[in-house]
């Protein structure tokens, strides 16, 4: 993933792995308490090809939870990680790409002492195909899970061999959900060949207010052929955030009830029906809060999201 490595408002101080700088913050909770769900649970999406359930914002860990062996850098993602449970949350997403962040998530679980309901997603990046069950092996042992409930071709990086070890695993009941993904824009021709000839589960693409290639296409077929979709890079990874942090909101963004420019984003992004869910990556709680809090009725109607569009490209 080529993605622009500026760091903002929702990165952290920096990368670990380059820096060994964690970001310092004061966490709300303490490991001694335990995960309870809010009364107020998120809004849900349907997995097409199998009716379960998810909640429609995620978690991402490109960068945010790539801190080494820093070990309280590694406690401030735990917590990161309990608000995001105790939002209702469930889905979070890794990949071996991702320097020590999968490490990060395992630490997390072992704090957190295992978390009923954890939607394990993660991706399978090595352009040897035979290499793929090695890592997929090393990568659900630094994670502690039993199996992955997603497993994804990274990048489309020698997907066709590892498609065909993905498949053979769901049919031994060793993985629940196949996929693919790509970002920033690239490849989505391959993309969509793929989506057609192939029985994936799911899809993850970049859509964002200002990114809407996807709209023509892919999230269409989506919807045509069930497959789920998971939307990465919703603030341009941070980009979009803190551009338009220093404008005021506009009336509208009351209407459906946003407090936070992040909100009106994510909001918009899940509003879209093709759309399963969406992974921010932070490393704050108030943020990890913040975003929960967007997967929360009412969402724009299509009206209303023309007007974002149009609103967010005039600034």
């Amino acid at each position: 993933m080529n993605e622009d490595a500026r760091l903002s408002r929702r990165a952290m101080l920096g990368l670990a792995a380059a820096g060994g700088v964690a970001a310092v913050l004061s966490p709300a909770l303490t490991f001694g308490q335990s995960i309870s769900t809010q009364p107020a649970s998120p809004i849900t999406r349907t997995v097409p090809s199998t009716g379960e359930a998810l909640p429609a914002v995620g978690l991402g860990s490109w960068i945010t939870f790539n801190v080494g062996a820093d070990e309280v850098a590694r406690d401030e993602c735990a917590e990161v990680m309990r608000a995001f449970f105790e939002a209702g949350g469930r889905l979070i997403d890794s990949s071996p790409m991702y320097g020590s962040s999968q490490e990060v998530i395992g630490y997390g679980l072992r704090k957190l002492d295992g978390v009923p309901g954890l939607f394990s997603a993660d991706k399978v990046w090595i352009s040897s195909g035979s290499a793929g069950p090695r890592q997929i092996e090393e990568s659900r042992c630094f994670w502690g899970v039993s199996r992955f409930d997603l497993l994804q071709v990274h990048n489309l990086l020698s997907w066709e061999r590892h498609l065909d070890t993905l498949f053979a695993m769901k049919a031994a009941g060793q993985l629940r959900y196949v996929g693919i993904t790509t970002s920033e824009g690239r490849r989505h021709g391959e993309v969509e060949k793929i989506m057609r000839r192939q029985p994936i589960d799911f899809v993850q693409i970049s859509y964002n207010v200002l990114d809407r290639e996807v709209e023509e296409r892919i999230l269409p077929l989506a919807q045509e052929r069930g497959i789920g979709v998971i939307v990465n890079r919703p603030f341009r990874q941070g980009g979009l955030t803190q551009a338009l942090e220093s404008e005021p909101l506009p009336d509208w963004a009351a209407e459906i009830d946003c407090r936070t420019w992040a909100q009106v984003l994510l909001k918009f992004i899940i509003a879209h029906p093709a759309v399963t869910c969406a992974i921010p990556a932070t490393s704050r709680i108030d943020h990890v809060r913040e975003n929960m809090a967007a997967a929360r009725d009412p969402l724009p109607d299509e009206a209303t999201r023309r007007r974002m569009i149009a609103h967010v490209e005039d600034i």
